[in-house]
């Protein structure tokens, strides 16, 4: 790809992009690592002590370590992918230098991450298709995560290598679906029944409003600013190298902050859903339940469980003619009414509460029924929701309110996150910004637009790409933060007469648009190919 060389002048250079880091921070840099590995082994060593599980082979082991490092690989790809975008801005205007702003961007990137809050994590695994989620811990279910991780990470490293910010949330989607069309197809089934096709838009519209979003509304912050702020110097290009005004530096290092954080907040959760799959799958006994409930709020669930089921009854008083889960398990493939829908949600809510009555607490669940009692509550979690989703059945009030809390306990009892794995995923994305960077960072700072970025233009695409991604968050979206930066930065380039480089843009559109495909084919190739071998 040709580099547009900027007309601006004798006096103006690029920012400097080489420079080494010291041997106080490489000795910060390795002390963080050593603690960090340090907590996440001692604390699943504790997680397996604490679950009284015994293993017998070493199997489990090894398939949890390979699907680790194949997770958290794909983290750290997406650090250094991702991140560069945050970054851009700040170093293109002289903000703070490149080896600083990596570092700083990458720390809050890694509290982004800490501080998440799992919403983004579980709805990328609604995408999935619900069999596999049920059988994870089988070949099927591995051949799964391994596709879908490594057909990302190769489109990702592909576009890094040609200086594209391509976006790791499209990539991971498109896997995604790949997967499910796949798996449909060699089940003999329709290959588009293999998605929740719902669901899917919901993220696709995410997706494909945010570089829209970033675009146009970079541009107003742009021309507002313009309107109501004089100061001559937000919208000239920096001299030689000279920071810019106080005020403005500080406005920059902020909005980098926030995009930073945003971004491990939204972007890590997408690894953290995965390898929660990846534990469920080879240590079942310790993570399919969340076994820190207390037993008061287990025994007030059991009495929920039966109302609930009472309430259902009543709605469609017929007993289902079969096990109430092929039942439910057909609804979710097909998303399709069935006969004795209701009746066999209402049996399968029982049965749960019946169980988690012997047991008595989610604590003293036997470890071989952990999957089971987790099957059944996922089973009967994601029914209510796409039946309330797409209206399948109308319910009354006190029904609707009563399924409601049946499942947000569900969700309190399968859907956490152990502080570990934030502290793994952290650490991944993290170190993944100190690596690589450049590549991108150049491209959005160099190829983008036909003249320096501007204080007012880096501002502007920052601002809209940290709010833009922070909302994302609050409603469990996963939106591109490659996608909303880089044409944050092309909104504030037109808006500004700058003009922009053809040649890129239509390379950043090729491969927004080919990313999906390409995901798609690739993560339904490697399962095919996974399953023939596993």
């Amino acid at each position: 790809m040709t580099t547009h060389t900027f007309n601006t002048g004798a006096a103006r250079k690029g920012p400097v992009l080489d420079r080494r880091a010291s041997p106080l921070i490489k000795t910060v840099f390795y002390a963080v690592l050593a603690v960090g590995l340090s907590y996440m082994f001692f604390s699943l060593r504790s997680d397996l002590d604490d679950s009284n599980a015994a293993t017998t082979t070493w199997a489990p082991y090894i398939l949890l370590s390979v699907a680790l490092v194949i997770a958290l690989g794909f983290e750290f790809v997406n650090g250094f992918h991702d991140t560069a975008n945050a970054v851009a801005t700040v170093i293109y205007t002289h903000s703070l230098p490149a080896h600083v702003a990596v570092m700083w961007s990458g720390a809050f990137n890694f509290l982004g991450v800490l501080t998440s809050s799992g919403a983004v994590a579980f709805g990328i695994i609604a995408l999935l298709p619900v069999e596999l989620i049920l059988q994870v811990g089988s070949s099927a279910g591995f051949a799964m995560i391994f596709a879908l991780l490594i057909a990302a990470i190769i489109w990702n490293l592909a576009t890094w290598s040609l200086g594209l910010p391509a976006s790791s949330s499209h990539t991971l989607i498109g896997s995604i679906i790949g997967v499910g069309v796949a798996n449909a197809w060699m089940s003999g089934r329709d290959s588009t029944s293999g998605v929740d096709w719902g669901q899917a838009a919901k993220v696709g519209y995410a997706l494909l409003l945010s570089p829209l979003i970033g675009f146009v509304c970079a541009a107003l912050v742009l021309l507002t600013l313009r309107h109501l702020v004089k100061t001559r110097e937000l919208f000239q290009a920096p001299e030689g190298n000279t920071p810019p005004p106080f005020w403005i530096r500080g406005l920059l290092i902020l909005t980098c902050t926030g995009v930073s954080f945003a971004h491990g907040s939204n972007d890590g959760q997408k690894g953290m859903g995965l390898i929660m799959l990846i534990l469920i799958g080879t240590l079942p006994m310790a993570y399919a339940l969340n076994r820190a409930i207390p037993e008061q709020q287990t025994q007030q669930f059991v009495a929920l469980a039966q109302v609930t089921q009472q309430a259902l009854i009543k709605a469609e008083p017929k007993a289902p003619t079969e096990d109430p889960r092929k039942h439910l398990e057909r609804f979710l493939i097909d998303h399709k009414p069935i006969p004795a829908l209701v009746p066999a949600l209402a049996a399968l809510v029982g049965d749960i509460g019946e169980q988690v009555k012997t047991y008595g607490s989610l604590d003293r669940v036997p470890p071989r029924a952990s999957s089971n009692v987790r099957n059944d509550m996922y089973l009967a979690s994601e029914a209510i929701r796409v039946m309330e989703k797409d209206k399948v059945v109308t319910f009354d009030a006190d029904t609707r309110d009563k399924l409601k809390a049946f499942s947000d306990y569900i969700s309190e009892a399968t859907r956490f996150i152990p502080p570990w794995v934030k502290v793994a995923v952290a650490l991944a994305l993290g170190l993944g910004t100190l690596v690589g960077w450049k590549r991108i960072v150049v491209t959005v700072g160099e190829r983008i637009g036909k003249a320096h970025l501007t204080y007012a233009q880096g501002a502007s695409a920052e601002t809209v790409a940290m709010l833009t991604i922070a909302a994302a968050d609050m409603y469990g979206l996963p939106v591109s933060t490659t996608h909303v930066l880089s044409s944050g930065v092309a909104g504030s380039m037109a808006a500004n007469g700058s003009g922009l480089q053809m040649r890129t843009v239509r390379n950043l559109m090729l491969a927004w648009v080919l990313t999906l495909p390409a995901a798609i084919a690739l993560s339904a190739g490697l399962y095919w190919l996974f399953m023939q071998f596993v």
